[in-house]
């Protein structure tokens, strides 16, 4: 999301993974954070949570800051998390506001000698730059065993540079998703679509009973990224996929091809989409949602793709989740349907036994149950238990992402170079808007992809 929603991972870091951003910027001087690595908790006393086996240092009188970008609900409900770290360790932590991107935000803070003890990293390429620039410090053998624990093998990964551990991923989003209208499948008797050829046939249906198919927020550019990038993993593969996302293969590859050839089917058909190829390229995201889910059953589009953040959006209508909203998983193009993800990892800036407690905690299922009950929020912890969950709509996006296993995917465009992968109007943002525009151009659209990528890449 950029504007005034950043996309998940590089963007909806909040409940949109992030839903809002426009976030107060607080001075990390006044947070009070050790950096002393000689500070270690009063004696070797550890708290321990009633029905919880989470061990956790007493830490009286030890002060953190965490620093993220989140604003809104979902900073107030993290909050809450904290406060549980605060009751069971005796630990003061403070939040701090950060801006976007976050890793300028922390770069301009370790130049001034007063970086965070930890911050929510959105994307690997942020950790490994962290890595690189010798900010972020590894997790201790404690952290390690959490993460074992709790999470799939995937995941562990996404939070290692060279195969040391310094990322612990707190915060998911499931972008393999679709949202639609529930009044208009019901009026075109339209059912929930398992395969790609399925989702165009459902299509035509809601084309046929005389409301417009899908609405695609184009303006923005990032969710035409998601759009591409789930078509690829499902098609190409999870091999392939990891190729391109690290440009060992080449954006004129047959794969890509192929990819943009079946997105085609969808955005080559200007009456399958809200205000036509040129509407939507000038839709703003929050606005493509929000026009599927008002004007009852006469929307201005049926379906919405987008992750698990969507519901923020939906909340602004008068449309309920679960009954005038409801979801389905991407449909497979290939063998298998794709999950693609985003999400945050909690990285320390500033070592200490207090800062590694505070990281294993948030590995921890207990944190994240804190924090799933609330809502607008998804946990990749395995060990969370599914009624945490609010809504049965949630329970389902949360069972789709841990059922994935390693078979999930991060979202591709938050691992290439920004000036590629998330800048607006540049490299893919604007290559694939171009696309939208011009679903027929499919050589001339990959020979600018893969011009901009090589640029990118080199730089």
């Amino acid at each position: 999301m950029r504007s005034t929603f950043r996309k998940p991972s590089r963007t909806f870091r909040s409940a949109v993974v992030a839903m809002a951003a426009g976030s107060l910027a607080l001075a990390l001087t006044s947070c009070g954070g050790s950096d002393n690595k000689s500070d270690k908790p009063s004696g070797n006393a550890t708290s321990k949570s009633p029905g919880s086996s989470l061990q956790l240092p007493k830490l009286d009188g030890k002060t953190l800051s965490i620093a993220a970008v989140w604003t809104g609900d979902e900073q107030k409900n993290f909050k809450q998390v904290l406060a549980e770290f605060e009751k069971r360790t005796g630990a003061k932590v403070t939040f701090v506001p950060a801006q976007d991107p976050i890793i300028n935000f922390i770069g301009s803070k370790v130049a001034g000698g007063a970086p965070p003890d930890v911050a929510m990293l959105p994307q690997p390429g942020a950790i490994k730059q962290a890595v690189d620039k010798k900010w972020a410090k590894p997790l201790d053998q404690s952290v390690q065993d959490e993460l074992a624990k709790n999470y799939s093998q995937g995941w562990q990964d996404l939070g290692k540079v060279d195969g040391k551990s310094y990322g612990a991923y707190y915060k998911a989003a499931n972008k393999s998703l679709i949202w639609y209208n529930n009044a208009v499948f019901q009026n075109a008797a339209a059912k929930q679509p398992k395969t790609w050829k399925e989702f165009l046939a459902t299509c035509q249906a809601i084309y046929d009973s005389g409301v417009t198919p899908v609405s695609v927020g184009g303006a923005d550019g990032w969710p035409l990224t998601d759009w591409f990038e789930n078509i690829y993993l499902s098609q190409a593969g999870p091999e392939k996929y990891d190729q391109l996302a690290q440009h060992k293969i080449k954006w004129t590859d047959p794969s890509v091809k192929q990819a943009l050839t079946t997105l085609a089917q969808l955005w080559g058909k200007s009456d399958y989409l809200a205000g036509g190829n040129k509407g939507a390229v000038q839709t703003e995201f929050t606005k493509s949602v929000e026009q599927t889910f008002t004007g009852g059953d006469q929307p201005k589009g049926a379906m919405v793709y987008e992750g698990d953040f969507v519901q923020v959006n939906i909340q602004q209508t008068k449309a309920k989740v679960g009954t005038d909203a409801k979801v389905f998983p991407f449909p497979a193009v290939g063998d298998q349907p794709p999950v693609v993800s985003g999400g945050d990892a909690a990285v320390i800036f500033k070592d200490s036994p207090a800062a590694q407690a505070l990281v294993k905690f948030l590995a921890s299922p207990d944190a994240a149950t804190i924090q799933a009950k609330l809502g607008g929020y998804l946990s990749p912890n395995k060990n969370v238990d599914l009624s945490a969950y609010p809504n049965a709509v949630q329970r389902t996006i949360a069972k789709a992402l841990v059922d994935s296993g390693d078979s999930f995917r991060f979202d591709m465009s938050d691992q290439t170079p920004q000036a590629f992968g998330g800048t607006p109007g540049k490299g893919e943002w604007k290559a694939l808007q171009d696309f939208l525009m011009n679903p027929k151009n499919i050589d001339g659209t990959q020979k600018t992809l893969e011009a901009e990528a090589t640029k990118a890449y080199k730089d």
